[in-house]
């Protein structure tokens, strides 16, 4: 059975308070674990029949491709995360999947899903409010991309990465472990790696934030949280709403 502090089962828990036959049912995603290097890509965009996984640990990035070359990055994948799920329910996958870390996941194919779902309804909600998480954190990172100063973007988005990870045990108000480079910054919140390098040393100046030698530091957690203007509702992680 899977692990009751597994990633997974931690931040599902945050929705649906699981039964011994929904951990059961889950267990079975793990049946084909998984190890990608660093660099390495699950998805493709354009590919067809894609599997999806579940991140067990490390890091992972979905993002797009431009004609001129740029990347866009969309979301950044941490342990607990379905990476493609779409790719499983789409006939063509809309995006590219790649490691930043050295990963483990656990492949996933369409007939698992159904299979889990039809089982497990209970499971399959819980799934669902995962997905529609997920949605409503690509819609705060349009809002970044869109209306917030450099500064606030850069603010905003190491808050949800923290809040994120404490859900699942890897991190806390004080900070957390991070792998991204300057370079997953600027493609994330649509700046230069120049510009990133400069909001980061005014964020750490102002002792709001420190980001050096893969460490995130909260150095004053509510002042940042209020110029981000970040409120953790959207990611609906306050505790079970079905018990």
């Amino acid at each position: 059975m899977l692990n009751l502090q597994s990633p997974l089962t931690r931040k599902l828990s945050a929705f649906v308070a699981l039964s011994e036959s929904d951990l059961a049912t889950l267990s079975r995603f793990d049946r084909r674990s998984r190890t990608f290097q660093a660099g390495h890509e699950l998805i493709h965009e354009g590919q067809t029949k894609a599997s999806a996984f579940i991140l067990s640990t490390g890091w992972a990035c979905s993002y797009k491709m431009l004609p001129d070359g740029e990347r866009q990055i969309v979301d950044i994948q941490i342990p607990g995360d379905f990476l493609g799920l779409r790719s499983v329910l789409f006939r063509t996958s809309d995006h590219t999947i790649e490691a930043i870390t050295r990963i483990e996941a656990s492949e996933v194919l369409a007939h698992d899903i159904l299979d889990a779902f039809s089982h497990a309804p209970r499971l399959a909600t819980a799934v669902l409010w995962a997905a529609s998480r997920d949605e409503a954190m690509v819609v705060e990172h349009l809002v970044n991309l869109g209306r917030r100063t450099a500064e606030q973007r850069m603010a905003h988005f190491l808050l949800e990465l923290g809040a994120r990870l404490q859900l699942v045990g890897l991190g806390d108000q004080t900070g957390f472990d991070c792998p991204l480079t300057q370079y997953h910054l600027a493609d994330t919140l649509g700046l230069s790696a120049v510009h990133v390098n400069r909001v980061l040393r005014k964020l750490r100046e102002d002792g709001l934030v420190t980001f050096q030698k893969g460490r995130v530091v909260f150095d004053d957690f509510p002042r940042l949280r209020d110029i981000a203007d970040f409120d953790t509702t959207y990611l609906d992680q306050d505790g079970p709403i079905l018990r």
